[in-house]
């Protein structure tokens, strides 16, 4: 999977949390080149100089690369002579003036995906509370990069598939549909803007239906959402761990829906979300 601008921007804005919250002075990070065994370092938070930008970790090498190729956090009091580690990268390291550092892997799906670090310019132990917010950071970027992931197969997808006519086999229309319910629950969880708008527009696709003239009904995004996976065969319970909110939730929208498509049950709402061209 290539290196993506938008997972760069994550690493960066992890950084920025990271020393915020521990009030280490420098953070740095960058992703796995694909293809290659090495982390990139190309995002840097509270450096002096330029002397880690575009550093090559390759796996097992230094701080960082052993925590690639241990796929777990590792960390130095003293970077240039700890025997914890080997030293190919002690110039640029000491050229910007670390000593205590932490390396934490961000992994996906069982793969390092990139690595964060934090550093101190003093030789003291990193407490419990620095490796603990080290690691939610990371963790924070992984759920990121799996949000993206999904999105990224989701469109993929469908993408070459046309959307069956209505006499298609029923199977065909069940993956389509079930296909629109993942977008729509998928979408408000993105954060990148862009990659959200063709989430959207991919929903859209699926779902030609025409804009609502003057006596034609008006459902709100998440009410779509909702009957959605509806839609999918999923329960109230099930459709709210999907779209990430509370079954309460999900019976409110469900029943706005209903009331405005003039339906007395779920499935005369989703029938007539379809005909209103809100659905698949």
């Amino acid at each position: 999977m290539a290196v993506d601008a938008a997972d760069g921007v994550e690493i960066r804005s992890a950084l920025v949390r990271l020393r915020r919250t521990t009030g280490l002075p420098v953070a740095f990070g960058g992703l796995v080149e694909p293809g290659r065994r090495q982390v990139r370092i190309s995002e840097l938070s509270g450096t002096s100089t330029g002397a880690l930008s575009a550093l090559a970790v390759t796996s097992g090498n230094g701080l960082g690369g052993k925590a690639v190729a241990l796929s777990r956090p590792c960390a130095v009091t003293d970077y240039s002579v700890s025997r914890q580690i080997s030293h190919e990268y002690d110039l640029p390291v000491a050229a910007e003036g670390l000593r205590s550092v932490v390396a934490v892997p961000v992994v996906v799906r069982r793969r390092v995906r990139g690595v964060l670090y934090g550093a101190l310019r003093a030789a003291q132990p990193l407490g419990d509370r620095t490796l603990g917010a080290a690691v939610a950071a990371a963790r924070d970027v992984e759920q990121a990069l799996v949000l993206r992931d999904e999105a990224g197969e989701l469109l993929a997808a469908v993408r070459p598939q046309p959307v069956p006519a209505p006499t298609g086999s029923v199977t065909a229309w069940e993956q389509v549909r079930e296909a629109h319910a993942a977008l729509r629950a998928l979408a408000p969880r993105i954060a990148d803007p862009a990659l959200r708008d063709e989430l959207l527009r991919a929903c859209g696709l699926l779902a030609p239906g025409v804009g609502p003239g003057p006596h034609e009904v008006r459902l709100t995004p998440r009410e779509v959402d909702v009957l959605a996976c509806v839609a999918a065969g999923a329960t109230n319970a099930a459709a709210a761990e999907r779209l990430g909110v509370g079954p309460e939730t999900v019976k409110g929208y469900l029943r706005s829906a209903m009331r405005k498509l003039g339906a007395r049950t779920r499935g005369a709402a989703v029938v007539a979300a379809r005909r209103a061209g809100l659905l698949p």
